[in-house]
């Protein structure tokens, strides 16, 4: 799946945003989301479609969080060398590793413990808010709250380890 739809979605996203990095950031997040629903076990018909119509709505997020932030200077602009080069998310290793990323997230959501996991994915991906969540599993608001934090305490752990640079113990 990740190879099959990687690079088309990538290069909407590039179109859509106008910036590669962001695009292979929000792409990467397009598959976490899809996979994080299939692994709550939503059938998914199309997979092509509901990746992106997920990056779709990740494009609109973006876009309503930046107009609450400062507007950008002039000088931010980037120089004419670096937009001559091809961008790095193009290369395959930074593909491999992106596509790695997502799996080592999914993973690490994989790893919760069941309830924990399932209101982590509704709340997160699924879009519910915590009342909701309690409502569907029958515990209660503080119960949801704490698995929440549990996994994005996960996600966050999952992140350093990829983040750390060469040398350093992922463990």
């Amino acid at each position: 799946m990740v190879a099959h739809y990687y690079r088309e979605l990538l290069n909407y996203l590039a179109r859509a945003l106008n910036d590669r990095d962001a695009a292979a950031d929000l792409t990467q997040e397009s598959y976490a989301r899809v996979i994080g629903m299939q692994r709550s076990g939503t059938s998914i018909g199309d997979m092509r479609a509901v990746l992106f119509r997920t990056a779709r709505n990740l494009v609109i997020d973006r876009h309503r969080r930046s107009r609450t932030r400062a507007p950008a200077h002039a000088g931010d602009a980037p120089d004419a060398v670096d937009e001559a080069m091809a961008p790095r998310a193009l290369e395959p290793e930074a593909a491999a590793s992106s596509a790695q990323a997502v799996e080592a997230m999914v993973a690490a959501i994989a790893a919760l413990p069941l309830r924990c996991r399932e209101a982590f994915i509704l709340h997160k991906f699924d879009g519910l808010s915590q009342a909701e969540v309690a409502q569907a599993m029958g515990i209660s608001v503080k119960m949801v709250e704490r698995h929440i934090k549990s996994g994005m305490l996960a996600c966050r752990r999952c992140r350093e380890r990829l983040d750390a640079p060469p040398g350093h113990d992922r463990q």
